[in-house]
């Protein structure tokens, strides 16, 4: 008997307020060939209504819902379901968002054989446009070079790996001995980051991993936060929406303030500063992003309106507020 076979999988699937969506997910995650042996999934709205209990009641698997009556973000919801399949005894944890789906029945078999095969302490799919599966989802920058196909990822005929590159948390399988290695995601991050951040770790740890050329997650289209610079040679950060701006910029300053990110800290006050002072001509805005990195640097990682915030905080961001409003 298979190696693969005998070892324990567990998946961890992280939910808010997305019933229909998460259903897609699910019915994927046991239609696999090789079914996780546990399905874990936490419920970031636990006290609202029982549907998602209900759902994951119904699977045709081992389950087990976990209820949080506090939004701990995808940061937060992670570290529970990972720390939680651990407890159960896992070997490999298996991760996957409420929007995503693995495309077909055999994504959890391909990844464990590729694991296997090379060694790996995690393994990720390719993670796909959902509605051009041709295209990533995100967009994925090798050296300065941003790639935009999966045609472009493999650069040899037969190659099934790309190695020291992974996206950490749509498909995303982990040994368990890794994860006592790097840890869980950052509960304090909440979102935006927390793969990233959790990647650098995963790096200095110095343990082998990569992306499986040969397995597919989709995933709705992320490429519109990034917004070309200097001809489309660079690309900034900028969600449309105020709160995912607060979490990004945020998170951004404490990333870029830990060993193995600092690299990049000139680049990044580059990228940002042509955008908010040449391309866009909002100073205010560049003001804002100033101050939510230097929250972030300073570990500050309270949210407005949540305890945490300092009174200058609170101050400077209505005074911004009103500079807008002008």
């Amino acid at each position: 008997m298979s190696e693969s076979v005998t070892e324990s999988v567990i998946a961890v699937v992280v939910t808010h307020r997305r019933p229909d969506q998460l259903a897609t997910s699910l019915d994927a995650l046991s239609s696999q060939t090789r079914l996780p042996d546990h399905l874990v999934v936490v419920d970031n709205d636990g006290a609202a209504d029982g549907r998602v209990r209900d759902l994951v009641q119904g699977q045709p698997l081992a389950s087990t819902y976990l209820a949080s009556r506090r939004n701990l973000g995808g940061a937060g919801g992670f570290a529970l379901g990972m720390l939680h399949a651990l407890a159960l005894g896992a070997d490999w944890v298996w991760l996957a968002d409420d929007d995503g789906r693995p495309r077909d029945s055999r994504v959890l078999a391909t990844l464990l054989a590729c694991a296997h095969r090379h060694g790996l302490a995690e393994v990720s799919p390719m993670v796909c446009n959902s509605d051009d599966p041709r295209r990533l989802a995100f967009p994925l920058r090798r050296g300065l070079v941003w790639r935009r196909l999966t045609s472009e990822l493999r650069t040899e005929a037969g190659d099934d790996l790309l190695r020291g590159i992974a996206s950490l948390f749509n498909g995303a399988l982990f040994r368990a001995a890794t994860l006592e290695s790097v840890g869980v995601p950052d509960l304090r991050l909440f979102i935006r980051g927390d793969e990233v951040e959790l990647h650098r770790r995963l790096v200095r740890s110095g343990l082998p991993f990569g992306t499986c050329l040969d397995a597919v997650y989709l995933h709705p289209c992320g490429t519109s936060e990034f917004r070309p610079i200097l001809g489309g040679r660079m690309h900034t950060q900028y969600p449309d929406d105020p709160g995912k701006r607060f979490f990004t910029y945020r998170n951004r300053g404490y990333l870029l303030s830990q060993p193995g990110l600092r690299k990049l800290l000139v680049q990044e006050w580059v990228r940002f500063g042509w955008f908010f002072l040449v391309t866009r001509r909002d100073p205010a805005g560049f003001r804002e992003w100033i101050r939510l990195r230097r929250m972030g640097r300073r570990e500050q990682f309270g949210t407005p309106g949540r305890p945490g915030m300092t009174r200058a905080d609170d101050d400077a961001e209505r005074s911004d507020e009103e500079e807008r409003r002008r």
